[in-house]
């Protein structure tokens, strides 16, 4: 709980308390990364007299997106007792919502980063695309299955150095 009584915070500084606390949520399926570098955590806003956190599962049948809810609803509820996780399916979830610095960290913890943008919808499979292996950088790669660890990547071997790796579909 915060070291203010709830009263004596007004509604900008609890979401100002509540973002920073966010930063510290980790997606469960790349531990690496926060739900908000991941663009899930949508916003935070203040309504009536509690904050009110909005997340946008990666796509609607995401099976970590009740985990996510609950790890942001605690994490949430550190500074404001009466905090509420509401999930909001539209606008979708787009990869176009991952930044530069965040696919950068992808590629350094060994996940190829969504390529292109989700206008192109050809490509959610990793089908026909040339993935560059994010340990090599060799674009000598080939696809292994359209379907990785989580629905959300596909799997890939990397023919230079024989490692495989995993892709971060474009959706």
């Amino acid at each position: 709980m915060s070291d203010l009584p709830h009263q004596e915070i007004n509604g900008a500084e609890l979401v100002i308390k509540v973002k920073r606390q966010m930063q510290d949520v980790m997606d469960p399926e790349l531990p690496f990364l926060s739900v908000e570098e991941m663009g899930i955590l949508r916003d935070v806003i203040f309504e009536k007299d509690h904050v009110v956190c909005i997340i946008t599962p990666t796509y609607s049948g995401c099976p970590a997106t009740e985990v996510i809810a609950e790890d942001v609803l605690t994490a949430a509820r550190v500074i404001d007792n009466k905090a509420e996780v509401r999930i909001a399916i539209s606008p979708a979830w787009t990869t176009d919502w991952i930044n530069k610095e965040t696919r950068e960290k992808m590629q350094k913890h060994g996940i190829a980063p969504p390529e292109g943008s989700s206008h192109d919808r050809s490509f959610l499979t990793g089908e026909g695309r040339v993935i560059p292996c994010p340990l090599c950088k060799s674009k000598n790669t080939k696809l292994v299955s359209p379907f990785g660890s989580t629905a959300c990547k596909a799997s890939f071997i990397c023919n230079e150095c024989l490692e495989p790796f995993e892709h971060f579909k474009c959706i």
